[in-house]
């Protein structure tokens, strides 16, 4: 007698609960990595310049304090790259934008007349490191399903390799981490 059952599935009641915890397992991986894509910000081409005139304009900076000028400013959310931010250095320099000045094996980078003026307008929009902490808030409201999907893989896997006993505590635990969830939401 054949089983009814899809392959990998098994025979019996125990078969069918590992096959179905390994699916499960593998939905929720697919569903995690796919959601992972989605959470990190990224900048684009146009954000680093802005950010670049609007940093110069401050103050004559090298590239690595450039870097971490916009990672501080944007509180973490946006460190732009290396390969992001030389290039357009070099860009703007070969546009007439901004100068280099050697010393010490360093160069620092400072605004030309035309630099300061498209400075001036880039001032006049929310600056790079403001968007990249917009792009931040909707991250920390996307934490709570990733928490919830990552919650999910480890149930999964309770309930495929635990024992009766640790598949009764997981089921409590869940069950009281439920009520402090409505409890939360009862606060607001």
């Amino acid at each position: 007698m054949s089983s009814s059952f899809p392959a990998g599935f098994g025979s019996g009641p125990q078969g069918l609960a590992a096959g179905l915890g390994q699916s499960v397992w593998e939905a929720m991986e697919q569903v995690r990595a796919t959601f992972e894509k989605k959470v990190t910000p990224r900048m684009g081409r146009g954000d680093v310049r802005s950010a670049v005139l609007s940093l110069l304009a401050e103050q004559p900076m090298h590239g690595y304090q450039i870097i971490q000028e916009i990672a501080e400013r944007s509180g973490g959310t946006w460190k732009p790259s290396a390969g992001s931010v030389y290039p357009t250095l070099q860009l703007l320099a070969d546009e007439g934008v901004i100068v280099a000045d050697e010393a010490e094996g360093r160069k620092t980078y400072s605004l030309t007349e035309a630099g300061r003026d498209e400075a001036r307008e880039a001032a006049e929009k929310p600056s790079p490191w403001q968007n990249s902490a917009a792009a931040s808030d909707a991250g920390r409201h996307a934490a709570l399903p990733k928490a919830g999907i990552e919650l999910a893989q480890v149930v999964a896997h309770v309930a495929r390799t635990g024992t009766p006993e640790q598949i009764d505590e997981a089921v409590s635990l869940l069950d009281d981490t439920r009520r402090q969830l409505h409890a939360i939401l009862a606060r607001a």
